[in-house]
């Protein structure tokens, strides 16, 4: 279903490129874009099953290509109104000209997604937070989600993530799920650079969605093995600030997700704080108490246009700070991609959390 959408895609672009360029013979984008569709596509099922360089090299290439194709896809429609609007006025626009003038927004939208979704930039948040232990006030902590690694982005990018909260110096660092892309790799080698990484209050982790394709376990012994404490749905307490951590399967269900709650024990009198990869069945934590709960997923679209649809299905809690009840929610954009290797109308961010006394 998926290839025939995006080989209903290929065919819309060619030809309208056809259509307004009118020029002799086959184009040679009438190969090359579905060769790299059809690619993308295999690419991605056999990266389930096998790894190796020339499968990512056929991925990261790709992938880009699917992203030019996205904006291409749009650019030919809006070649098509253009034109259509050119003809109700009576107004005489060179069918070539518009076809340069939109193939090319299409090549440079696609050029600044990739500069733009490889620079990783740090968002700075103020958190107030009601009965925040004395020993907390005026730290600061890291919030890391979606990393993605797999056959787009590997240990080099895992290595640039913590040199840059060396640089940060955060108290504690939290990874809100997504940190595989889930695909074959070793695991071990893409999250090794962690080792090198200390904080004074400890780096936690939870599964993402992405943990969860497969059996779960082989992410968690990696991740273990970098010398990540993993929160296996359950508390620990962090010089009297409780931090609470479930996976992403089972914040899928309400009432596991509220037993689990309930399990760990909350002290309403004192500061808490939940890892969940999703900003979703929020009535659950504000009910039991919690008071941040600190998740990623939405990449907030990452490429226009999805971007909008994104904010429709999360409403605010897309990305950044908002409140919920009596619950704060802070969602992350992501330090990685998914798919195309792209943001436009999005970043690639680290958020560092300032932590101060309601």
């Amino acid at each position: 279903m998926i290839l025939t959408i995006l080989m209903a895609a290929n065919w819309f672009v060619c030809a309208t490129w056809n259509h307004f360029w009118k020029g002799p013979g086959t184009s040679v984008w009438e190969f090359v874009l579905p060769v790299l569709t059809i690619t993308f596509i295999a690419s991605m099922f056999l990266g389930w099953r096998y790894s190796g360089l020339w499968l990512r090299l056929m991925y990261r290439i790709s992938a880009t290509g699917l992203g030019v194709l996205h904006f291409a896809f749009f650019a030919a429609g809006a070649a098509w109104i253009v034109s259509w609007a050119g003809a109700l006025l009576s107004l005489h626009i060179e069918p070539k000209l518009i076809a340069a003038v939109f193939a090319r927004a299409a090549v440079l939208a696609g050029l600044y997604g990739l500069v733009n979704g490889s620079w990783l930039r740090v968002t700075r948040v103020t958190v107030k937070l009601p009965d925040l232990p004395a020993s907390w006030d005026g730290r600061s902590v890291a919030l890391v989600t979606d990393m993605h690694l797999g056959n787009v982005r590997g240990a080099g990018f895992t290595r640039r993530v913590v040199a840059r909260l060396r640089e940060l110096k955060p108290d504690a660092v939290f990874i809100s799920g997504d940190m595989f892309d889930g695909v074959k790799a070793d695991f071990g080698a893409l999250v090794q650079p962690w080792r090198g990484l200390s904080t004074p209050a400890g780096i936690y982790f939870i599964c993402g969605n992405h943990e969860e394709f497969d059996d779960r376990t082989k992410f968690i012994d990696a991740v273990a093995g970098a010398g990540i404490r993993v929160l296996n749905n359950e508390k620990v307490e962090v010089n009297g600030l409780q931090i609470v951590g479930i996976h992403d399967g089972e914040t899928d269900d309400p009432h596991l997700f509220k037993a689990l709650l309930q399990r760990a024990n909350l002290e309403r009198r004192r500061a808490s704080i939940l890892l969940a990869h999703r900003p979703a069945n929020l009535a659950i934590p504000a009910g039991e108490g919690i008071s941040l709960q600190l998740s990623g997923h939405t990449h907030g679209g990452q490429i226009w246009p999805w971007h909008w649809l994104a904010a429709r299905v999360h409403g605010r809690f897309v990305h950044g700070l908002n409140q919920f009840d009596r619950m704060q929610v802070l969602t992350s954009y992501g330090a990685g991609t998914w798919g195309v290797p792209m943001r436009v109308c999005t970043k690639s961010e680290i958020v560092l959390i300032r932590f101060e006394t309601a």
